[in-house]
């Protein structure tokens, strides 16, 4: 069964697959005067090309209000990601959305947490808070390490830098698009 996870202060993402961490991707989250509300959900709802800002897919969660849905959804405003500039929903790059939306069901868990500096994150054995500088590696998770892309990165540069054999570097990360790296994007990092 799949599971999404999002820390709000990390602005991160984590999708869960058989109890595994599959993914990991960069947000945004509501701004400070409609913020994005922590606790537990789950989606009832999707659509494919959903119209508007709202991107290539969306997910729409089970948070009760009477001003309209929240969701997880693509976003036309890429420079928005890692921001909190939503009106509450969560905004992902569209290429990361794509990446699971297939696997999403209706019913599928979304716990949504308010971390604090210094404690650890559940479940990825790392602390909470910004997942390390952009372009660097930002922590174990299981045998893997998790590296965010910057600007200009390529898997090539990466495998060379990193001592990792480049189709290893392919294995680790199914689903990824060589030549659509994105910076703030989180690749796994084989040990």
């Amino acid at each position: 069964m799949a599971r999404i996870v999002i820390y709000l202060d990390r602005r991160r993402l984590q999708f869960f697959e058989q109890g595994r961490l599959a993914g990991e991707y960069p947000v945004a989250i509501g701004k400070p005067s409609t913020p994005t509300p922590p606790g537990s959900y789950h989606v009832v709802s999707k659509l494919v090309h959903p119209g508007g800002i709202l991107g290539s897919r969306w997910l729409g969660l089970s948070i009760p209000t009477d001003s309209g849905p929240y969701g997880i959804h693509g976003t036309t405003m890429p420079w928005s990601i890692g921001h909190a500039v939503s009106n509450g929903c969560i905004r992902m790059y569209n290429h990361d959305v794509e990446t699971f939306f297939p696997r999403v069901n209706i019913g599928t868990p979304v716990l949504i947490h308010q971390t604090h500096p210094g404690q650890s994150t559940p479940g990825t054995g790392y602390p909470a808070g910004p997942a390390g500088g952009a372009g660097q590696p930002s922590g174990p998770v299981g045998n893997l390490r998790t590296y965010v892309i910057k600007s200009g990165d390529t898997l090539w540069a990466i495998s060379r830098r990193e001592g990792i054999p480049l189709d290893r570097l392919i294995t680790a990360n199914p689903g990824i698009v060589p030549e659509k790296l994105m910076p703030g994007q989180v690749i796994n990092l084989p040990g």
